[in-house]
Formats: C-alpha cells, structure tokens, sequence
C-alpha cells in the first residue's frame, strides 16, 4: 500500500461494544467481521460522543463534541463550516463518498462528500426537536416506544432492510467503478448501515442462527423505583408503561437484534470480498455510532451513559498496525484525527478542530489518552448530561440530578454508585475537578435551551406553504450510464472492464 492509502470505513447502527470484547462476542454469527477483527487493531472500550444518532455522528464526522458542534439532538443542524475528515481528507485529495445514513440535519447533507449515492433514512430537517421546557412530554409520532420489543419477529423485507440492501449494492458497484482506474486519486468510501437499529425485525435465514441461544433469555431489570432519576426519565420516554413486556418478547426482541447482525455482516462481508476481487487495498475500519441496552437493567434502546448503550466496537485493519487489544478507553471523536494521520494529513491543521486524538501513538505503544467524555442532550433529558470514563472509574453529571460513580473493574454491570460513598470522596473530587475544567453546565444548558427555541419558531414556520425539504436527492445521470450514443463503444467497453486482459 502506498502511503496515500484508500479508506473504507464500515460504519453501522446502534451496535453495543459489549457484544464486541475483542471481536464479535463468540455466540454472534459474524464470520466476515471475525476475520477483520483477526488483522485489526480492537479497541476493547470504545465509547460514542453521545448516545444518540444525529450527534454521535457529527461528533464522529469532525472530532468534536456535541457542545461544540451544537448538533445535540436528531434534529439539531449541522453547521456546514464545521471541519470534518471529509474535508481534511479532500483538501489533501482524497476521493470522498457516503453510501448510507449519516443522518445529517440542515441544508448541507454532504459534510465534505464529494458523492454520496444515497438518501439518508431519516429526516433532515428540525421536525424531532425536543423542548426542555415541557419536561416529560412524549412527542409519540417520532419518539422511541417499546413496539419495537412486542413488535420483534421475522421479515423478509422491512423499511430498513430495504434501505441497507441498497446502500451495500451502491457501494458494491462504487468499489467495481473505483477499480476501473479513472479517478487516480485515493479515495475513502464510507459505508454506512443502519442496523441492527431497532425494530428488531430480521429475515429469516438470520432468525434461525440464534435458535435457543443462551444469550436470549431476558438480563436482570432494575425495578423503577430503584433507577436513577434520569434512567427512568428514558424509561417514561420510551412510553413503558403502556406495554405489557413478557420475558418471551424479550428472546424475541434479542434475537431479531443479533440476527441483524448477523445480516450486516453478510453484507459487510459482500464488500470486503469485492474490495479483493477488485485488487483494491485500503484501510479498514469498523464502528457504530452507540450502542443498545437490548433489555440490559430493564432499559431499550441508548441515550444513556450506561455501558451497552455508551460502549461501541472500533476496529482498526492498516498496514503497519499489528493486530492487538488495546483496553485503554478512547473516543468515537479520536477517528477523525486517527484517520488524518493515516493519510498523512498535518495534524497541526487538523488538532485546532477537534477535540479527539490519534489513536496511531495508542496503537504503536507509544502514546496514551486522557479521560474519554460523553455528552448527552436530546429526549428524555431535562438538562444536559456528561461523563468522563478514566480508567476504571466512569462518573455521570447532571445540574438535575445526583452524580453516579462506577468502579468498572469491580462492578462492570454499574449496579453501586459511589458517589455518596466517603471512601471514594477523593476519586469523586478529582473526576470533579476534570468535569469543572471541561464544562459549565449552565452555559450548556442555556445553549440547547436557545437551540430548540429557536427550531420550534423555525420549523412550524417552514411547514407552512410551499415545503422545500433538505433531504438528500441522490441524482443519477442515465444518460451517462451504459451506452449512448455520444460514446464510442470500443473505449467504453475497454475503460469499464476491470481487471482487463485476463
């Protein structure tokens, strides 16, 4: 590989990094992704910027948190002068494109990619703004409930499957065309799935891996009462209490989830074995944006600093890197610099715009990283929220509510919160001390409050007459494709055949 290296960046949805230890838990059907943790760098305690879609993400795309990119919710703009790896990488010129969800909110849905082959899955625009000042309100249309627990089972084909069996074809068919030698730049193509997000709804040749599993009996739930003001706040949110869950629509609802992902690997697998057939190397790397509480404390779902819904896989494959573990916590916010430094790219250019680091030092055994911080602000909060994971210890902060401590090594469920506990007053005091440095909570909440203010006079607004939606057009151009007469067939037969001359 040359040192202008391609990037394939496999991202996928609402995975929990608790499944991924080091690689696929080994009860997962995940051949293809068994065989790229094989060859990778693993880093076993990854955690999201936030656990929610819209911000995990712009957090991932720029390297900054959510406090930083104002995208706080699903329905928060993503400013277009935010730098993210797109841009570093295409001012260095690298091809850029997206097949998949990035669920970007604003006019701009391209974020630095040159292409991008498909609509997103979600909404652009403002229309899932929370309001902190109806605290407890349900906005049932768009919010999470537990249908997609009674609902779990078996389709051949869903809203989503159809989505994610499009963006794994366009991709397929973007790495035969990058093979065909046209465009000599490096390119970095992302791919982004939107399962094993919920509903938990799979096809049937993946449902029947996962007859009688162990893994699908139902965890141990938290009653209500004994939750933490801000769990059942989630627990509300999701509209709990009009669903009547029995243990048998938990195996199911596990099942569809780990079935799905067992479907994404397949198509997963699909990609890496064109990449191959076509010659083509690159880096490649494997993330989700959040993770999935899939029962875990009686909780669904993410939105919660807790580790199945804050904890994601990473997964590094560069020549160079040996394949390891690597335990030391990291950020989803430390790929963007990571992948900069892949290519080259000055990190004197790059380091001003995020607040993540290159995991290469981590990776190579010479460097190390600081305290890892989660922000949450969007539905089911009443103020925000932050966490610092520091080693072993993980504390969770809201001006709302009291603070929660958790020693990991001794207590990985995080079932003791020692903040009230003296014996671990110091520890409290200094992962105070760090929180302080980094946040003023009061200035963070008076600027999501601005926020959703603001949308919920413009959004109303826009709805009224004519409406022009920001959501991404993927244009093709059929008189461009195949032949037609303004091309000589002899050059396009000979240009679009990869490898030629076998």
């Amino acid at each position: 590989m040359t040192n202008r290296p391609n990037f394939l960046i496999l991202m996928v949805d609402q995975l929990a990094g608790t499944l991924f230890p080091d690689g696929p838990a080994d009860f997962l059907h995940a051949p293809n992704l068994r065989r790229l943790a094989a060859r990778s760098v693993r880093f076993a305690n990854t955690y999201t910027a936030s656990p929610l879609c819209a911000p995990a993400r712009a957090s991932f795309m720029s390297g900054q948190l959510p406090s930083r990119t104002r995208v706080y919710d699903n329905a928060a703009e993503f400013a277009s002068d935010i730098p993210c790896f797109t841009h570093h990488l295409r001012a260095a010129g690298w091809h850029t494109c997206l097949s998949g969800k990035m669920h970007f909110v604003g006019p701009d849905q391209l974020h630095g990619f040159e292409q991008r082959l498909t609509t997103d899955i979600y909404p652009a625009d403002f229309g899932w703004t929370p309001d902190y000042r109806k605290p407890g309100e349900r906005i049932d249309w768009w919010y999470h409930n537990l249908g997609s627990v009674t609902g779990a089972g078996v389709a051949e084909i869903t809203n989503q499957l159809e989505y994610d069996d499009d963006v794994a074809h366009q991709a397929i068919q973007k790495l035969y065309d990058l093979s065909r030698g046209a465009d000599d730049r490096p390119w970095c193509l992302t791919v982004s799935f939107t399962h094993p997000h919920d509903p938990f709804v799979a096809r049937r040749k993946y449902w029947d891996l996962y007859e009688g599993a162990a893994e699908l009996e139902p965890p141990e739930a938290i009653p209500y009462a004994d939750h933490d003001p801000h769990a059942r706040r989630i627990i509300d949110a999701c509209d709990s209490a009009r669903f009547d869950i029995t243990p048998e629509m938990i195996r199911r609802a596990r099942r569809g989830y780990f079935a799905n992902i067992s479907y994404v690997d397949d198509k997963i697998g699909e990609i890496l074995s064109v990449l191959e057939a076509t010659r083509q190397e690159a880096v490649v790397i494997f993330v989700s944006d959040h993770g999935e509480s899939l029962g875990e404390r009686g909780l669904w779902f993410k939105m919660t600093f807790f580790e199945p819904s804050a904890r994601v896989p990473l997964m590094i494959a560069a020549p160079g890197l040996a394949a390891q573990r690597i335990d030391t916590p990291v950020s989803t916010i430390d790929v963007t610099p990571t992948l900069c430094d892949l290519a080259g790219v000055s990190m004197a250019d790059v380091s001003p715009w995020t607040d993540g680091q290159s995991l290469i030092p981590l990776a190579n055994g010479t460097g190390s990283r600081g305290p890892v911080a989660m922000e949450y602000a969007a539905e089911g909060s009443i103020a925000p929220l932050v966490a610092l994971r520091d080693g072993r210890w993980k504390l969770i902060r809201c001006a709302a509510d009291p603070d929660l401590l958790f020693d990991l090594d001794t207590d990985p469920g995080e079932r003791v919160n020692l903040a009230p506990d003296p014996a671990h007053a110091e520890t409290l005091a200094r992962l105070s001390a760090l929180m302080a440095a980094r946040w003023n909570l009061a200035a963070y909440d008076a600027a999501v409050r601005e926020s959703q203010a603001r949308r919920w006079v413009v959004y109303p607004a826009l709805r009224q007459g004519g409406y022009y939606p920001w959501d991404f057009q993927p244009l093709r151009a059929a008189s461009e494709r195949y032949m037609r007469n303004h091309m000589d067939l002899n050059v396009l037969e000979e240009s679009k055949r990869f490898p030629r001359g076998e």
